[in-house]
């Protein structure tokens, strides 16, 4: 269960020093940052890419209604395709450039995302990976309108049990049920105390006496 705190954050740099905060004054301990970086999913997010990044990652589906699509990318000379593909959908490294702004919207059945382009990943990089904190600074310091969730496991001091313990960093998003969800220009900070304690007394005592504001608890 995940508990928001309740603040107001200008922007995502004051969010991450909030969530930040938060676990050197109230964690024994904490790990890595795990960032995720989400699709691009409207006009001002392909804008601000096109302008501010040199490649992004494709993924489009093997349908026709994007074949064309794809065939204009071909003829522009913006896209390379992996040597090696899947069944079910293509991948792809797409040159970003200023001549291709007229092709949003993207159709779909297609997925576009900075999250193997620097700072925010690399050729490399699994979904699954870590990051560090002067990465995430940096991913912070150019995410302009993208959308990132950030995770933190952490060990709450006081508490007699930290599994699924820590802070949920969302930033240009916001927490729904189970999922972050894109909202411009709203950033959050969210934190949980992990099932075996979230509903007993000790976890009741622990967010009474914390010092931070929460909101109620949302599944997570």
């Amino acid at each position: 269960m995940l508990y928001p705190v309740l603040e107001s954050f200008p922007d995502a740099a004051s969010a991450l020093a909030r969530a930040r905060a938060i676990m050197r004054d109230l964690a024994d301990w904490s790990t890595d940052p795990w960032p995720q970086l989400e699709p691009i999913s409207t006009a001002e997010q392909y804008a601000y890419a096109l302008r501010s990044f040199g490649t992004a990652r494709m993924v489009a589906d093997r349908d026709p209604v994007v074949f064309p699509f794809l065939d204009e990318l071909v003829r522009r000379d913006a896209i390379a395709f992996d040597a090696e593909q899947p069944k079910s959908w293509l991948t792809a490294d797409l040159r970003l450039g200023p001549d291709l702004a007229d092709l949003w919207p993207l159709p779909e059945g297609v997925m576009l995302s900075l999250d193997t382009t620097l700072p925010f990943g690399t050729a490399d990089s699994e979904p699954e990976d870590d990051a560090t904190e002067e990465e995430l600074d940096r991913m912070v310091s150019v995410l302009g309108p993208l959308s990132l969730d950030v995770s933190w496991n952490c060990g709450w001091r006081g508490l007699s049990d930290s599994k699924n313990c820590g802070v949920q960093l969302c930033l240009n998003s916001v927490w729904v049920q189970q999922h972050a969800e894109l909202s411009p220009g709203q950033f959050g900070v969210w934190i949980t105390l992990g099932t075996r304690v979230t509903w007993t007394p000790e976890g009741e005592a622990w967010r009474r006496d914390s010092g931070l504001l929460l909101g109620e608890e949302q599944q997570g």
